[in-house]
C-alpha cells in the first residue's frame, strides 16, 4: 500500500553517493524525490571586494568556519593575483575544514590549527593562544556575530570581510511546482520559497524543517510544520521523514482494512 505523498522536493543538492538514505526511502515508499536547493552561494566580485578596503596581506592569519569560505577566499585571491605567503596561518573550526585546505595549500601542522570538538568555544580558545596574530575572517553577507563577540572578549585583533553571498535560487516561470512535500534546511530556504512564490498557499502540502531556526522561520511565515528534526527519536531529516511516511503508510493500511 503506497503513501499518499507521491512527490517531494528536498532543498539540498542531490547526494553524490548512491547509498544516500533518501534513495532508500524513495524506493521503499514509492515516492519521487527531486533535489533542488532554494538558495545558492555566489562570490562577490573583485570590485565589491575592493570597496571593502581590506588588504589580505595585512593579516597574518585566516579564520575559516566553513569549506565554502575556504573556496571563495582562495578563488578571490587567485582572481586578484594575490600570492599568499608561506607564513600565513589558518585557524579552522573543524578538522574537516583544516584537511580541506590541502586543496589549496601545502598542509603543515605548524601553520594549520583546528578545534578538537568542532565547537566555536574551542576555536576561540585556540585563537586566544595566538593573541599577537592579525586575523581575517571571510564570511557570507548573512552571518551570525557570535564568533566575533567571543573574539572581542579575548581582545583579539580581527577583521571580517564579505567574500560570498547567499541568494535565492529562482525557479523559472514555466517550471512545474507540483510537490506534496517540501523539506527545508535553513531560514533562507523559507525566504526563497516565498520570494519565488509570493502567493504560495500550503493547503495539503507537507513541510519539514531541519533545525530550530528553520522551523521558526516557517512558523513565522504562517506555514504549517508537519515534520521537524532533529529530535531524540529522529536525529536526522531522513530519520524524521521515514517516521512520517511509515506512520502515514500504517494509517493508510488501517483505513484500507476497514
Amino acid at each position: 500500500m503506497a503513501v499518499t505523498i507521491k512527490k517531494m522536493l528536498v532543498s539540498q543538492p542531490q547526494p553524490t553517493s548512491s547509498k544516500s538514505p533518501y534513495f532508500d526511502i524513495a524506493k521503499k515508499y514509492g515516492v519521487e524525490i527531486d533535489f533542488r536547493p532554494f538558495i545558492k552561494v555566489e562570490p562577490v566580485s573583485a570590485k565589491e571586494f575592493r570597496q571593502q578596503r581590506v588588504f589580505i596581506l595585512d593579516y597574518s592569519a585566516i579564520i575559516f568556519t566553513a569549506r565554502t569560505a575556504v573556496d571563495h577566499f582562495f578563488n578571490l585571491c587567485e582572481e586578484l593575483r594575490i600570492t599568499i605567503p608561506e607564513t600565513m596561518k589558518y585557524f579552522c573550526i573543524t578538522e574537516t575544514i583544516a584537511v580541506y585546505l590541502q586543496k589549496y595549500i601545502v598542509y603543515r601542522k605548524r601553520k594549520v590549527f583546528f578545534g578538537q570538538n568542532g565547537k566555536q568555544d574551542d576555536l576561540v580558545k585556540l585563537v586566544g593562544k595566538h593573541p599577537k596574530e592579525k586575523y581575517l575572517i571571510p564570511v557570507s553577507d548573512i552571518h551570525k556575530d557570535d564568533l566575533m563577540l567571543s573574539l572581542d572578549t579575548k581582545k583579539i585583533h580581527y577583521k571580517t570581510v564579505t567574500m560570498y553571498r547567499t541568494v535565492s535560487n529562482n525557479f523559472k516561470d514555466n517550471e512545474a511546482f507540483d510537490y506534496d512535500m517540501l523539506l527545508f534546511f535553513s531560514p533562507s530556504g523559507i525566504s526563497s520559497l516565498l520570494k519565488n512564490f509570493p502567493k504560495f498557499k500550503q493547503k495539503d502540502i507537507r513541510i519539514g524543517c531541519f533545525g530550530p531556526t528553520t522551523a521558526k522561520a516557517a512558523v513565522d511565515a504562517g506555514l504549517r510544520l508537519d515534520i521537524e528534526a532533529p529530535t531524540p527519536e529522529a536525529p536526522s531529516m531522513t530519520a524524521a521523514l521515514e517516521q512520517y511516511l511509515k506512520k502515514e503508510m500504517d494509517q493508510d493500511k488501517k483505513n484500507g482494512s476497514r
